[in-house]
């Protein structure tokens, strides 16, 4: 089946993880903290970039008690060697590969520790990640196969880990060419789509000031674009939601603590805030049971 095809299967329920954002990540643990709590239970789940790390743990155990352990994954991050090492280190790892700071090594052994499941198909729930085909230029859905090699395709940001090799091409980041896949959701027949995100959609977006935010904002713009029109396309008979980060004040691109992802100091935080807000909001809108 062609990687951009869709299968014929259709899905009630989805939750969209989307991708960026590094630790803000954590947001997407206390949304899934506050579903389960109102025991809104998915047919699908669908993820991008750290939204296919957090998605992938969810849909191998779609139950309170492993979005805890998922908890438990993210505070013990900073004592791990996904994005560890020294500073020497990251620049020796540069200067061999001349196009990343980090091999890879250790998040895929996170991920083969942390998945019970060694392929898509073997999870509890049907799941499926989108990564970027550097060859074709296009975004490349994992439906089947090695989950662990999907989701590091799926969350290989440009620069920070290499490119994934797979069936003769190589896959980056999926938030390159989806962040946030809600139409993706709609053409697997979902009619109820919950969007947990990194925190970034509701704050405007500003000209870049420093040097350093100028691919930020531009691929700020191409994600917010894209979401944009798949919002816009939505069918009348699609009912969506989009959870809240309990964020009062976003965070701004100079405010480079976003993108350490090695960063967890406030990773507990980021997940209670964004598990109470999602969860006022889910018993505002009725959805699910107390």
């Amino acid at each position: 089946m062609p990687s951009g095809s869709v299968p014929p299967e259709r899905h009630g329920v989805a939750f969209v993880l989307g991708g960026g954002g590094g630790p803000l990540g954590a947001h997407e643990v206390g949304m899934l903290q506050a579903l389960a709590e109102r025991r809104v239970v998915p047919d699908l789940v669908l993820g991008t970039s750290i939204g296919a790390i957090n998605g992938a743990a969810f849909a191998a155990d779609p139950t309170f008690a492993g979005v805890e352990r998922l908890v438990e994954l993210w505070s013990a991050i900073d004592r791990s060697a996904v994005f560890g090492g020294s500073a020497l280190g990251r620049v020796a790892t540069l200067a061999r590969s001349r196009t990343h700071l980090h091999d890879g090594t250790g998040l895929r052994a996170l991920l083969e520790e942390t998945l019970p499941a060694t392929a898509i198909e073997d999870l509890a729930v049907p799941f499926q990640c989108v990564a970027a085909s550097i060859e074709h230029a296009r975004e490349h859905w994992f439906t089947r196969g090695p989950v662990v090699d999907a989701v590091m395709a799926s969350s290989a940001v440009p620069g920070m880990l290499p490119p994934v090799a797979l069936g003769g091409e190589h896959f980056v980041d999926g938030g390159i060419v989806n962040s946030i896949p809600v139409g993706r959701a709609v053409a697997l027949g979902a009619r109820v789509v919950h969007v947990l995100h990194v925190g970034r959609l509701d704050r405007p977006l500003e000209p870049p000031r420093w040097p350093w935010e100028v691919a930020q904002v531009a691929f700020e713009l191409a994600r917010r674009h894209r979401f944009t029109g798949d919002l816009a396309a939505l069918p009348a008979d699609v009912e969506l939601h989009v959870l809240a980060t309990g964020q009062t004040d976003p965070p701004r691109f100079s405010d480079l603590s976003q993108y350490r992802y090695a960063d967890t100091r406030r990773v507990r935080e980021r997940i209670a805030r964004a598990r109470e807000a999602s969860l006022a909001y889910l018993v505002e809108a009725g959805v699910g049971e107390g």
